[in-house]
């Protein structure tokens, strides 16, 4: 069983996690291409972090964030530990983290990966999310795979 909880990104097994997630980001695509909130602006106010655990277990092995933005959240700081992938870990963070935007009555979520993150976009795909045009501050680039997901009223 996954636990899925509020976490501190300064933390370290979460900071060890969202380093390296940022180290991969920048071994595959251009700077200026990384999007990635620093472990400071995960901290904001704007920002709720999640972290997940095995049941029992201490050792951190996924990471995902909801940015609050002006009519929409959005799905950031997704990353599993190379060893729990294939798990449900993903899928799980990204389940508390839509569960996060509905309790704050958000009408959409949307979120930005990467062109060749093929498991990223098959996950996001299997959760509803279709691909949508660039949106917030995001510049026009070859490597970005926009996404977006419109959460029910109910």
């Amino acid at each position: 069983m996954l636990i899925v909880e509020p976490g501190d990104p300064r933390a370290p097994g979460p900071r060890a996690l969202l380093e390296a997630s940022h180290a991969l980001m920048h071994a595959l695509f251009p700077a200026e291409d990384c999007y990635g909130l620093s472990i400071d602006d995960l901290c904001g106010e704007d920002v709720a972090f999640f972290t997940a655990r095995a049941n029992r277990a201490t050792a951190i092995l996924g990471v995902g964030a909801l940015a609050i933005r002006p009519g929409y959240g959005e799905v950031k700081a997704m990353f599993t530990a190379p060893e729990a992938r294939g798990q449900g870990v993903g899928a799980a963070l990204l389940r508390r983290i839509e569960d996060e935007a509905r309790a704050r009555a958000l009408p959409m979520i949307r979120l930005e990966t990467g062109k060749g993150l093929d498991d990223a976009v098959r996950l996001y795909e299997r959760h509803g999310f279709a691909p949508c045009g660039i949106f917030g501050d995001y510049r026009p680039n070859t490597t970005s795979v926009f996404m977006e997901k419109q959460l029910s009223a109910c």
